[in-house]
């Protein structure tokens, strides 16, 4: 099995509540990811669920059973937390082998078990080891094996990979993935990494403030962020945000005005947008030096040349209002030197005064999904 069910989840900490009332479906088999900025609430709901820290209130149910003060071994999960929490005396063997021999399995189902994830994992050659003699992305398989060892219903992964170098990360992202396909297993990744989560997750749950703003496959985030917190978190860097004024609402979309210039926003405005400020998103990869429907006077004031892409982060021009681009590698971008850039409509996402995102009218290019 490996469902799970948040029904109105609430965690406080004396007067401060921390996870606020949060409902959440996962099935069986399903690789979900919890992201957000620190302190959002996702490591203590990940806690909550593996029964490392109380609910203070709601339940959370595993294969249809509240498991809300059931101790951590009898919820049929496992965790993989940030640091490998390895035994340095112990080969990786019997670091492995540790919570079978709890339960006191016969020796040949270690075995059995133990080898079985090592093979999994590609440390059926270090087994023998110990823990000082591997390196960073070794010893966090290592953790990963001793939960596999234990076939749970549910896997939790609280930040496993921030320890790790950037190339190791990469390496491990994709162990992972292949390790989620080869189990079938439900797993629930904790991260700050947005870019974690965009690779490998079947659905995200983005979480601010202890709220969840919005749950989704990685591309539907992605086009359709139903606010300005996901539209600016999703995405790296991140959206770029202007405020326009609505001068018309048409069968064809809001129409804004940006110091002079008018376009129409395809998306479904109510009457009463008009006059309103509201708030344009814009991506920096939807931005060009020519041949879109509304410029902008930029300032650069750092470019990167990362040889794939060219990013600036720049101002508007005469303001200190931020904006980055990101433009082909090989377009040549000057540093402290004004540039007008431009977008087209159709990449633009609309936001009321609350930070809602106004719904497109149709769809949103050829890579929506």
């Amino acid at each position: 099995m490996g469902q799970l069910s948040l029904k109105n989840v609430v965690k406080t900490f004396g007067p401060i509540e921390v996870v606020k009332g949060v409902n959440l479906d996962v099935t069986e088999g399903e690789f979900v990811v919890f992201v957000g900025p620190s302190g959002c609430g996702k490591s203590t709901l990940l806690r909550m669920i593996a029964g490392l820290e109380h609910t203070s209130a709601g339940d959370i149910v595993i294969d249809d059973k509240r498991v809300n003060d059931l101790p951590p071994v009898e919820r049929g999960i496992a965790m993989v937390f940030q640091s490998y929490a390895l035994y340095p005396h112990m080969s990786v063997y019997e670091n492995i082998a540790f919570p079978l021999r709890v339960e006191k399995a016969p020796e040949a189902v270690i075995r059995e078990k133990v080898t079985a994830a090592a093979k999994i994992l590609h440390l059926d050659q270090r087994l023998q080891q110990k823990p000082g003699q591997l390196s960073g992305g070794q010893r966090q398989r290592v953790a990963i094996g001793r939960a596999i060892v234990r076939e749970p219903g549910i896997f939790l992964f609280d930040e496993p990979l921030s320890n790790l170098d950037a190339a190791l990360r990469a390496d491990m992202r994709i162990e992972l993935t292949r390790l989620h396909k080869q189990l079938g297993a439900t797993m629930i990744y904790v991260t700050h990494d947005q870019v974690e989560a965009m690779t490998m997750a079947d659905r995200i749950v983005v979480l601010n403030g202890g709220y969840i703003s919005q749950v989704g496959a990685p591309l539907e985030l992605y086009h359709k962020p139903q606010n300005t917190f996901v539209a600016g978190f999703i995405g790296n860097p991140r959206m770029n945000f202007l405020p326009v004024t609505c001068k018309a609402v048409t069968d064809q979309g809001a129409v804004i005005d940006w110091q002079g210039q008018a376009v129409t926003i395809p998306v479904h405005a109510p009457a009463n947008a008009v006059g309103q400020t509201l708030s344009l998103g814009i991506r920096p990869e939807h931005l060009r030096l020519s041949g879109g429907e509304m410029s902008l006077a930029v300032t650069p004031g750092v470019v990167e040349h990362l040889g794939q892409q060219t990013i600036a982060y720049a101002t508007l021009k005469d303001s200190e209002t931020g904006f980055c681009i990101v433009l082909p590698g090989d377009q040549k971008l000057d540093a402290d030197t004004d540039v007008s850039v431009s977008f087209n409509a159709a990449d633009c996402h609309l936001f009321d005064a609350s930070g809602a995102a106004l719904e497109r009218r149709g769809t949103f290019g050829a890579a929506e999904t």
